[in-house]
């Protein structure tokens, strides 16, 4: 390197969302940030369909758009709580937090993507489109790209952060290398997009303020609102089945797609008008768990976002968790360094990198299992009386015991406590609903003195010794 070098040039590989935004965050900081993307340019053609899985953001998330100055360029359409919808057409509405102050805004990926894509080029990041990652040593901040025209580009860095989804090629390579172990468990389940559009005339077909949820066991249809009046419907399904259930494998006429939807979510077929046709139009898309250790290579290459912890989507909180890692990278940088960051020298990357990793690696652990546990609760639970008791009753505590009770789904959604403290906390809760609602049939039996006394035994002393507070 020159001695006249005067800022740190960091390679970012992927330019999805945790990409982008991680490259205005390190713009912020002055360094000399190039993002190459295997994909061409989104915002210069039309988004491929069927692909988005449209995206809740909660505190995480929010905080993290905050920060860059983007909060209100987004455009959301806010979601209070789940409606599902019975195979006979009967509605029950959850609600999320205690109050209707606690919403989610429901995102469209595309478009936030396409906003933090430009916000880094507007702040000076280069971004290089076409360029699929085919080589080179990240050990050694020495990569190979293949651009569009076929030509083998090698990049020099100081660093290389790896934010290239669950599919990422920096991890591939660096498990190549013998740096990292990785594997990808795959759900067995995969999921189709398709659409309710807006109404004659404008307006939205079904509750605008309520993700909808049609759960029936192994099968799971689920609608999120959009801005203008659609809703991004998604279906799940096993790939296959060696039974007489359905799978994917199954659907492959109009006629059988018909006979699933008759039989198992017969009211939202007035609701898909394209329902056939974007069914065999839109691609099939896998859910799976990628688990991976370490998340760096000394001071040199990390992995972050879901290039090092890919989830299943059914806590909503795959980008937020990304989006997290990224504050959390950053802090850590106007941490341990001296004067100005980018400044060669002045950032002690291996503390940085050891740091993130520590600290990120129990959380992302956590989030999955969340996340799976999750997909149990949406595809069969949310429908079950006893369950609904439960999200009754504590509803119920969340209002009467101000402080003391949130839900984990609370603190996970809306707060920033550490998602490996809101799952070890979730199951002291659980002890705790046991033994509250044994023998009662309506939340209003719940004896609260006797919560109150197994909040004040169980869960608090927990709180207090990792200094939570459900006062957010």
């Amino acid at each position: 390197m020159s001695d006249s070098k005067t800022s740190e040039r960091i390679v970012l590989v992927g330019a999805g969302l945790v990409g982008s935004l991680l490259a205005v965050l390190l713009r912020r900081r002055g360094f000399e940030v190039d993002v190459y993307e295997r994909r061409p340019d989104m915002r210069r053609g039309a988004q491929a369909a069927g692909r988005s899985i449209n995206l809740i953001a909660t505190s995480r998330g929010r905080a993290a758009l905050e920060r860059v100055g983007l909060r209100e360029k987004v455009r959301t359409a806010p979601v209070w709580g789940r409606t599902m919808h019975a195979v006979d057409g009967e509605l029950t509405y959850q609600p999320y937090g205690k109050n209707d102050s606690e919403m989610n805004d429901s995102v469209s990926r595309g478009e936030l993507n396409r906003i933090l894509l430009s916000e880094a080029e507007e702040r000076g990041a280069k971004v290089h489109f076409e360029h699929r990652l085919v080589g080179g040593d990240p050990r050694e901040q020495r990569l190979e790209f293949e651009n569009g025209a076929g030509e083998r580009v090698e990049v020099h860095a100081d660093r290389v952060i790896g934010a290239d989804g669950s599919a990422s090629a920096v991890r591939e390579r660096l498990a190549e290398l013998g740096c990292v172990t990785s594997a990808y468990h795959d759900l067995g389940h995969a999921y189709k997009e398709l659409e309710i559009p807006p109404a004659e005339g404008g307006g939205y077909r079904a509750d605008e303020r309520a993700l909808h949820i049609w759960p029936r066991g192994k099968e799971m249809l689920m609608a999120l609102p959009n801005h203008d009046g659609s809703f991004t419907v998604t279906l799940y399904l096993p790939n296959e089945t060696d039974d007489d259930s359905w799978s994917f494998a199954k659907l492959t006429d109009k006629a059988a797609v018909q006979a699933l939807f008759e039989e198992l979510f017969p009211d939202a077929i007035a609701l898909i008008p394209r329902l056939y046709d974007e069914f065999f139009e839109n691609p099939t898309g896998r859910l799976g768990t990628v688990r991976c250790a370490p998340w760096h290579v000394e001071d040199r290459a990390l992995l972050i976002g879901d290039s090092a912890h890919a989830i299943v989507p059914f806590f909503g909180q795959g980008m937020n968790c990304g989006f997290e890692d990224c504050l959390v990278f950053d802090d850590l940088i106007g941490e341990h360094s001296d004067g100005d960051p980018a400044r060669p020298g002045a950032t002690d990357w291996a503390t940085v990198f050891a740091r993130f990793s520590e600290l990120r690696k129990p959380n992302g652990d956590a989030i999955a299992d969340m996340s799976l546990e999750n997909f149990v609760e949406m595809c069969a639970s949310v429908g079950d009386p006893e369950f609904l008791l439960r999200k009754r009753v504590e509803h119920r505590l969340e209002n009467e015991l101000p402080g003391r009770y949130r839900t984990r789904y609370s603190m996970v959604t809306y707060s920033r406590i550490p998602y490996h403290l809101a799952y070890r906390a979730g199951k002291i809760q659980r002890e705790i609903l046991d033994e509250l609602c044994a023998g009662i049939a309506d939340e209003s039996a719940v004896d609260l003195g006797v919560a109150d006394r197994l909040i004040a035994d169980r869960l608090e002393p927990f709180l207090q010794e990792h200094a939570i507070s459900l006062d957010y």
